[in-house]
């Protein structure tokens, strides 16, 4: 298996385009509403809330969007591995190689809220054996790590 994997990471119209071909692979629909989620969610350096994302689709949009079709739209998201949630913060992340199956390790900083995303199929493929071997069928680990970011450290 192997240890960490390089993916090219679209950005902006690109990283857009390929969030929308996965959906659309998946028999969804990539509506105007999805679209400005996405965007959104995309534009955040940070992990975002729905009520943060709600707000941003609501200013660029010029009326209200409710956080209750956010969260439906970022479980649509999360599903389709467009976005990846951050337990820990209740937020969630664009996932910037959406073409990808994977588990996540987020490194998440507890003073400035950076959350860096790791790649490392060893660590969370040992986490599956080692659920498994205690007899859970483990669906999808979720592996977070709390600290500080260089920048804070």
């Amino acid at each position: 298996m192997i240890d960490r994997h390089e993916h090219h990471q679209p950005e902006g119209a690109a990283l857009a385009g390929a969030a929308r071909d996965v959906l659309e692979q998946s028999g969804e629909q990539w509506t105007d509403m999805r679209a400005c989620i996405f965007d959104a969610l995309a534009g955040f350096d940070r992990p975002a809330s729905a009520y943060d994302i709600a707000d941003a689709v609501s200013q660029a949009r010029g009326r209200r969007v409710a956080a209750n079709s956010v969260y439906r739209i970022l479980d649509l998201f999360v599903t389709a591995n467009l976005a990846r949630r951050v337990e820990t913060a209740n937020a969630y992340i664009v996932n910037a190689h959406p073409g990808c199956v994977h588990d996540c390790i987020f490194l998440v900083c507890d003073k400035c809220g950076q959350t860096i995303h790791i790649d490392d199929d060893r660590v969370a493929g040992d986490v599956r054996k080692t659920a498994r071997r205690s007899g859970f069928m483990p669906e999808r680990p979720v592996i977070e790590v709390r600290g500080r970011c260089a920048g804070c450290a």
